[in-house]
């Protein structure tokens, strides 16, 4: 987790010229931000983080070449990636939802505000995913309706065998959306302890972030009492 005090180093991935001169704006404005580097195709991506160590890269999802899912596939294979933040206009749900299976972070529209993208920025780079309730809900949706649920199903399932007791009723609860606050109140935990359970998760089950673990839990079509 980056300390606050420190700043952020940015690669920006978006074969758009327009967009790549908002965002330069629109991150130069952020004091704790710094733009490391930009690229207009996925293939530069792996040259241009071996070269500038970013934090995080905000990645387009079409783009020629190499677009930004075969890109993030690829890069959070890497040791010691940097998060990737997703930009998308979000009418592609199975796109968005391949990049968060991928280790993506979370997602950003194009046209958010200036103020919600460094905010998305800071969030990521502190360890937290940028997935709205409402997107949640919209990409579960997607993975209920997608083909070769069954495969899935069964491989979830055996993923999640791996966890008991509180680690199991955590993963369930962050399944359902809930912050880690959130998940302290319903289950009784301190919020340090929260935490732990969530990082030994990730540990236990080899996954990059906790929109991974909903993903996961909503593969195995788990109940939220825990029995399968």
């Amino acid at each position: 987790m980056r300390e606050r005090a420190q700043v952020i180093r940015v690669l920006l991935v978006d074969d758009d010229a327009i967009v790549r001169a908002g965002l330069r704006l629109t991150l130069g404005g952020a004091p704790d931000i710094e733009l490391v580097a930009e690229a207009a195709d996925g293939a530069e991506v792996p040259e241009l983080v071996a070269a500038h160590g970013p934090d995080l890269v905000l990645m387009d999802i079409r783009m020629p070449g190499v677009d930004g899912l075969a890109a993030t596939e690829r890069l959070r294979e890497r040791p010691d990636a940097p998060e990737v933040l997703v930009l998308t206009t979000f009418h592609t749900d199975a796109h968005v939802l391949r990049a968060l299976r991928a280790g993506a972070a979370g997602f950003l529209l194009k046209d958010a505000p200036p103020q919600e993208i460094v905010a998305a920025i800071r969030t990521v780079t502190a360890g937290d995913p940028v997935l709205s309730p409402a997107v949640t809900r919209r990409l579960i949706d997607r993975v209920a309706g997608d083909t070769g649920q069954e495969a899935r199903r069964a491989a979830a399932r055996a993923r999640l065998a791996l966890l008991a007791g509180r680690e199991r009723d955590v993963a369930l609860a962050v399944g359902r959306g809930l912050s880690n606050a959130e998940i302290g109140r319903e289950l009784h935990l301190a919020l340090p302890t929260v935490k732990t359970h969530v990082s030994r998760i990730l540990t236990r089950l080899d996954l990059n972030n906790r929109v991974q673990i909903a993903l996961l839990v909503h593969d195995a079509s788990l109940p939220e009492n825990g029995t399968a």
